[in-house]
């Protein structure tokens, strides 16, 4: 094989192997729509700031400590839903609460069932796998309530530029049916009521 060709064959090689590890997660049954770098630090329901929600998320069900954890984000980043793994643990969240620091950034803040554990993790860079899109119309239906709030505005304005133009009834019905239900059913539940 000539020189020429040998970075060629190297990155065909590379994206074969990408592809076969991605094909084998879809076979398992977790397919990964991206993969990315994001920096995580991590929250606690008992720590000062967060004392006044107490156990309860964004949405009004129980922050989650288990199969699946609940993580904190900026909504216009990563709606509400939004289904992720993290690849060096290989703990699945889901996001289903926001804080006024994380708004602007690609920073997830992780719910830790201690703040024993809140500190142990601190601030990591990991890489996620996004294993289900969130919904962007979800989202927007949670925080339209609550724009007295300025950092709720910034990520309400947000996701109304990303957002086509589309009925929210038909958005809501759509999102509740393609299996993320079970994933969001308070939400679901709340919000089509």
């Amino acid at each position: 094989m000539t020189k020429a060709f040998r970075p060629l064959a190297f990155g065909l090689t590379l994206l074969c192997g990408g592809c076969a590890e991605n094909a084998a997660k879809i076979a398992s049954g977790g397919k990964v729509c991206e993969r990315k770098s994001i920096r995580t630090t991590a929250y606690t329901d008992s720590e000062f700031t967060h004392r006044r929600w107490g156990v309860k998320n964004a949405v009004g069900s129980h922050l989650e400590s288990g199969e699946i954890n609940s993580a904190a984000a900026d909504w216009s980043q990563f709606p509400v839903g939004t289904k992720f793994r993290i690849v060096e643990n290989n703990k699945v969240y889901v996001v289903d609460d926001y804080g006024s620091a994380l708004v602007g950034t690609d920073t997830i803040d992780l719910y830790m069932p201690s703040i024993r554990q809140m500190n142990r993790w601190g601030t990591r860079k990991v890489t996620i796998e996004v294993l289900e899109q969130g919904s962007y119309i979800i989202s927007l239906k949670v925080l339209k309530t609550r724009q007295r709030v300025r950092c709720v505005r910034r990520m309400v304005e947000a996701i109304e530029k990303k957002v086509p133009a589309m009925s929210e009834a038909s958005a809501l019905k759509s999102f509740c049916k393609e299996g993320m239900r079970s994933l969001c059913s308070t939400i679901c539940r709340k919000v089509t009521d």
